[in-house]
This record gives structure tokens, C-alpha cells and sequence, in this order.
């Protein structure tokens, strides 16, 4: 589903977060000024305090980090480079063909940036956010999972409190790009989450839930707007990482980690019961990512599945079910990766219809195929284990174990006097022993010693 970019490509994508963000800092706090920390419930807080026509302002940076610290000791040198970096991004679209958004969603999310959204750690979501993967994991995705014409901006209430800094309304920052943008409609006319502008361009504000579910909009102080409250949105911008959009000289933001973006998918799928169009697009955009994750960041796939879990039956539910919707491959690696057997999906089993069983000399086992979430499953038994379990002392004893051909006679009679007893024994071991491969089911004779044992307590 998605094929690699060449690595010179990556490692300037790389240089390119590192440079926007140098950028974004200098521009956050350009002028005459200090940073001052601040220590609240035990953590340190970065503030950059200047004085003004009306007294004092401070301008929230954010919490400490070596990165952060690191960024205010290079403050004064950061230089201007907007010119080599919208050079570095149009390399970027044209010869590694990663995606870039509409020009008017470009320039609403830079607008966004400029007037301080992701420092005061709101965090891009949805379609925009999945777009930045693509350059962040070296990788080109499926075009059709890319397009959109909405942009999502989460934020924690309590942080959007707590700042103690402010953007401006949000409407307004949205009007100096384009005048026509309005609020939607709400059942309360006083409360906006959501803006339109003429040409369909949409901004959505979220908030995770507190509580039950609600149509009830909280305030984001923060970003002056009111924010629309969404279950399972705070597992999605935990920990959430740095990208750049590719727009202009790059856009400095923040986005769920891949992998969380990827699972929170799975989960919020059938959270909403999405048979829409975007369900497609949904389970497209998890399963690419998916199919990546398993291969390059298999620790922190790992990591993100077992914080989504540990949260309950709900959770594992809606993962199963998302889960069940991506291809068999895919599907498997992540079991595999992720320590799961394929009972994690309590839909899926294996089904045998009498298919031709055939013997492959080459790796000495005798296989047919089963069906099992809607696709052909290879199911093989080694010639070891149907000797050691099924073959007859008397046919044993008496048969040339030289001859190729005989040898295949001679299993394959005794595969179809024991088929049934295998095919229990093969699809024990799909259900419930850990993914071994994803193509294919292969029962050996420690296997079923194995099967033997647990089926006798």
C-alpha cells in the first residue's frame, strides 16, 4: 500500500523539521525580551516576558524540555531562511511526491500556527495531520487516503486554561485569510466549534470528553473558540510529536504520534459506527500506516497498542472490530508484532471446505488452503509430525522412506485418514498460539504435543 522514498529525501525532511522550527521560535518570540520559568505542581514552565506600551506580557513557551532549553539558547541566532526552506519543501513534493494540502487549507494552518495555536500545544488532527506521515516516515501513501477539505485542531481544555496566554479569536485569525469564514450554526447561537469559509474550506475545534458523552461545546480560552468534546481524543494527542506541514517554507506543527493517529482509527471507526464515506478512507489511512509501523517503529507501535488496551473491554472491542476490517496481512503482523493471538478478534476463524491437499517435497509438508476472515489461508502439516502422530507402525514399518514417491503416498493417505483431526489441530493453532506467519499455518509435531496437552486440562 505504500512504497519507501529514497533516504536522501528523508534525512532532508529531517532537516527541514529541525529549520521550521528554529523559524517558528524566532517569529514566536521575536523583540527585545527574557524567558522566565515558572515551577507549577512540581514541573517548569518557559514564558518569554516583554515590556510593552500597557505594562508587562508574558507569552507561554511551554514546558521544559533539553530540546526547549536548547531552542532558547540559540535564540538569538537563529537566522532567516525562508528562502532556502520553500526550496527544500518544493524538492520535497516534486521529487519525492509527498503530499502538500490545498492552498487555502496551507494557508488557514499557517495562519493558525502564526497566531500561536500549536505552541500553546493545540495539535493538528485528522486528515492534515496524516498527510505530514508520509515525509516523517519515508514513505509514500495511498493518494486516495489523503484528501480533504477540513482541518481539525485539538486542544485539552485544562491546558487551554492553564497557559495563562491566549491567541486571538479564532474566527478572526481564520478571517484574515479568507473574510467569508463564518461559524456553523449551533443549537446554541452563543457557542461556535466549527467554521466555514465560501468553498467548503471547514475548522473544526476538540476537546477530549470529561465525563459522558455530550453535544455540550467547552471553552478553549487558549484559542478563544469553544471546542466540540470527542471520547477516545485524549488517547489520540498524547505525547503528540513535532512535522511540518509542506506548504510555503513549511508550517511548524503538532501531530499524533503515527501510531496512535493509526489505532485511534481502528477504535474511533466504530466508536461512530462510520458506514459513511470517510469509514473507507479511515480504515485505508490506519492499515497504511499500520502496514509501515510494523516494520520501522515496532517498540512504539507496541507501546501505543498497550496503553489502548490496558483501558478496557470497550476498547479491545472497537479495536478488534476495527481490525477485522484491514487485510489479512497487515492484520497478522500487527498480532504478531504486538504479542496478540488471533482470538484478540472475537469474529475470526478458520474454515476448511475440502480443498485439495497437495505434498511439497521442497519443505517436506503436506498443504491445502482454509478460508478465514474472507481470504484463502495456506494451512500445511510437516511430514515429521504426520509420522510422529498419525502414521500407522504397520505402513511405518513397511514402507520405502527412499522414495520420493512413495514417501508422498504415504502421507498423503495418512493426511486423509486423520484430515478432520489436523484441521482441528491447525485452526487451535491459528486461534491460539502466537502468529508465527502471516501467510500461512504450520503445524509441526512439537506443535501438537503442545495442542495435545492444553486440549487435555
Amino acid at each position: 500500500m505504500s512504497s519507501k522514498i529514497p533516504m536522501a529525501m528523508h534525512t532532508a525532511y529531517a532537516d527541514l523539521v529541525d529549520r521550521c522550527a528554529a523559524a517558528a521560535f524566532e517569529d514566536a518570540f521575536a523583540g527585545d525580551g527574557t524567558f522566565v520559568a515558572k515551577t507549577v505542581r512540581g514541573r517548569k514552565y518557559w514564558y518569554f516576558q516583554e515590556s510593552t506600551s500597557e505594562g508587562r506580557r508574558q507569552k507561554y513557551v511551554g514546558p521544559e524540555t533539553e530540546d526547549l532549553l536548547e531552542q532558547i539558547a540559540r535564540h538569538r541566532n537563529a537566522q532567516d531562511d525562508t528562502r532556502d526552506r520553500q526550496s527544500l519543501v518544493s524538492m520535497l513534493v516534486r521529487s519525492a511526491y509527498l503530499p502538500r494540502p490545498q492552498a487555502k487549507m496551507g494557508q488557514v494552518i499557517q495562519a493558525l500556527a502564526e497566531a500561536g495555536v500549536f505552541r500553546l500545544r493545540a495539535v493538528l488532527i485528522g486528515t492534515t495531520a496524516y498527510q505530514t506521515y508520509a515525509a516523517m516516515l519515508g514513505v509514500r501513501l495511498p493518494a486516495a487516503s489523503i484528501q480533504t477539505g477540513d482541518i481539525d485542531i485539538a486542544q485539552h481544555r485544562t491546558i487551554s486554561v492553564a497557559t495563562e496566554d491566549k491567541t486571538p479569536p479564532a474566527l478572526s485569525v481564520l478571517q484574515e485569510v479568507d473574510p467569508s469564514f463564518r461559524a456553523v450554526p449551533h443549537f446554541d447561537p452563543t457557542r461556535s466549534t466549527s467554521y466555514i469559509a465560501d468553498g467548503g474550506v471547514r475548522v473544526d475545534f476538540l476537546t477530549p470528553n470529561r465525563g459522558g458523552d455530550s453535544d455540550e461545546p467547552e471553552p478553549l480560552p487558549a484559542l478563544g473558540t469553544d471546542a466540540a468534546p470527542l471520547r477516545f481524543l485524549d488517547y489520540l494527542i498524547h505525547e503528540p510529536q513535532h512535522a511540518v506541514v509542506l506548504h510555503g517554507p513549511g508550517i511548524y506543527v503538532t501531530v499524533p504520534s503515527p501510531e496512535r493517529y493509526a489505532l485511534h482509527k481502528l477504535i474511533f471507526t466504530q466508536r461512530r459506527n462510520d458506514r459513511s464515506e470517510k469509514g473507507p478512507k479511515n480504515i485505508v489511512q490506519a492499515e497504511s500506516l499500520l502496514s509501515v509501523l510494523v516494520e520501522d517503529r515496532p517498540y512504539e507501535l507496541s507501546a501505543a497498542w498497550a496503553d489502548a488496551v490496558k483501558r478496557g473491554k470497550t476498547w479491545k472491542r472497537h479495536l478488534a472490530q476495527g481490525l477485522a476490517q484491514v487485510s489479512a496481512g497487515t492484520r497478522d503482523r500487527l498480532l504478531q508484532t504486538v504479542g496478540e493471538m488471533r482470538s484478540f478478534l472475537p469474529g475470526l476463524d478458520l474454515k476448511f471446505a475440502a480443498s485439495p491437499a497437495r505434498y511439497d517435497p521442497n519443505r517436506d509438508v503436506v498443504f491445502f488452503y482454509g478460508i478465514a476472515g474472507g481470504e484463502r489461508h495456506r494451512c500445511a502439516i510437516s511430514t515429521e509430525a504426520i509420522e510422529d502422530h498419525f502414521l500407522d507402525h504397520e505402513e511405518e514399518s513397511g514402507s520405502d522412506f527412499g522414495d520420493i514417491e512413495v514417501n508422498k503416498k504415504r502421507v498423503l493417505e495418512s493426511f486423509r485418514k486423520n484430515r478432520s483431526r489436523i484441521e482441528a489441530l491447525l485452526r487451535e493453532k491459528f486461534l491460539l498460539s502466537p502468529v508465527e506467519s502471516t501467510g500461512e499455518t504450520l503445524l509441526k509435531s512439537a506443535d501438537i504435543q503442545v495442542l495435545e496437552k492444553r486440549s487435555k486440562r
